[in-house]
C-alpha cells in the first residue's frame, strides 16, 4: 500500500524521502522511523497531496523545524508533511513582511535588523518556523507574534485557502485559534514592524545570545522551556525547589543550568525524555499543587 503511495505522491511533484529517522526532524534528536516525510513547495500540491490522503484515510501531520515537537518511538505509519520549501520571504512597504510558513524565524529577525525593523528581536533565540511561531504565538521578553502578525493566509479543514486578521487569529500566552483548529495549516503571515535603529536593534539581539548563551543549555539538543510559566511565577523555580535539577531517565535529563529544559546529552530516546517530562509534571503538582502546561507536543503517542 506504501508503495503505491509513494508513487502517487510522486505524480504530484512533490518531493519526498522514505523511512527517515525522526532524529533529524526534531531538535530534541530523538523518536523513530518515519515512514514517508513529504515536501510540498506549492499551495496546490499541499491541498492535492492531503486531498489524496484524506480519500485513502491515512494519517498525516504538517511540521516545521520540530522545535516543540517529540516523536516517539514507534514507526510513524502515515506521512509527515514538512513545508521547509514554503520559505519566501518578501518586504512589502518600509515596515511589513510577507513570510512563507516555512521560513526560519531566527534568520527572519535576523533580516528585519539589517533592514532597521524593529519588534521581531525577540525571536532572534526562537529555533523554529514563522508557521509554528504563528501556531503556537511563540513570544519571549515580554513579546509574542500576537503583537506583530497582521494576517495570515491559511488552508482551511475544507482546503479553502483564507486570510485570518490579527484578531481573527485570537492570540492570547502561547495559543491562537490554529492550535483550537488544529486541521487548519499556517501558509504565510504578514508581520507589521516599525522602523528603528538598525545599531541599536542588533545590539539586543546581540546582548539577548550572550544572555541565552550563559543561561540555556544551547550546547545539547531540547527544544526549549517544556513548561509555560505558571501565573506569577516560573516554571524553572518550581522545578529546581522540587530538587530536580540533574534528575535522570536514561539518555535524558533536566538541565543543571536552567530547570526547565530537559535535553538529550546521551542518545535519549523518545521514551526516556517523555518520561521524564511526566515525571517532573507530577513532582510539582504533588508537592505545590500546580499543574503546569506542557509545552511540547506528543507525535505519534497514540
Amino acid at each position: 500500500m506504501m508503495n503505491d503511495l509513494v508513487k502517487d505522491i510522486k505524480k504530484l511533484n512533490v518531493k519526498l524521502d522514505e523511512n527517515v529517522n525522526m532524529i533529524k526532524l526534531s531538535t530534541y534528536k530523538a523518536g523513530g522511523i518515519a515512514r514517508i516525510v513529504a515536501y510540498p513547495s506549492k499551495v496546490q500540491q499541499l491541498i492535492e497531496l492531503i486531498k489524496l490522503l484524506k480519500s485513502r484515510d491515512i494519517k498525516y501531520k504538517v511540521i516545521g523545524n520540530g522545535s516543540n515537537l517529540l516523536f516517539s518511538d514507534k514507526e510513524y505509519e502515515g506521512v509527515l508533511i514538512n513545508l521547509k520549501n514554503f520559505d519566501t520571504c518578501k518586504f512589502i512597504s518600509n515596515n511589513r513582511v510577507k513570510v512563507g510558513a516555512g521560513f526560519s524565524l531566527i534568520k527572519l529577525s535576523l533580516r528585519c535588523a539589517k533592514r532597521g525593523l524593529t519588534g521581531l528581536e525577540f525571536a532572534s533565540g526562537i529555533p523554529g518556523t514563522v508557521g509554528g511561531a504563528v501556531f503556537m504565538n511563540a513570544g519571549a521578553y515580554k513579546s509574542d507574534m500576537g503583537y506583530i502578525v497582521s494576517s495570515c493566509k491559511v488552508l482551511t479543514d475544507k482546503l479553502e485557502v483564507i486570510t485570518l486578521t490579527n484578531a481573527e487569529l485570537d492570540f492570547h500566552y502561547r495559543t491562537s485559534f490554529l492550535q483550537k483548529h488544529p486541521e487548519y495549516i499556517c501558509l504565510e503571515a504578514t508581520l507589521h514592524l516599525r522602523k528603528g535603529k538598525k545599531e541599536a536593534i542588533e545590539s539586543v539581539i546581540e546582548e539577548r545570545k550572550k544572555r541565552r548563551v550563559s543561561s540555556q543549555p544551547l550546547e545539547f539538543p531540547s527544544c526549549g522551556s517544556v513548561f509555560r510559566n505558571p501565573s506569577d511565577d516560573f516554571a524553572g523555580r518550581l522545578i529546581e525547589e522540587a530538587g530536580l535539577k540533574g534528575k535522570r531517565i536514561g539518555g535524558a535529563v533536566v538541565s543543571e543550568k536552567h530547570a526547565n529544559f530537559i535535553v538529550n546529552d546521551n542518545n535519549a530516546t523518545g521514551e526516556d525524555i517523555h518520561s521524564l517530562i511526566m515525571l517532573v509534571h507530577d513532582t510539582v503538582l504533588e508537592k505545590y499543587g500546580v499543574d503546569l502546561k506542557i509545552e511540547q507536543e506528543f507525535v505519534n503517542w497514540e
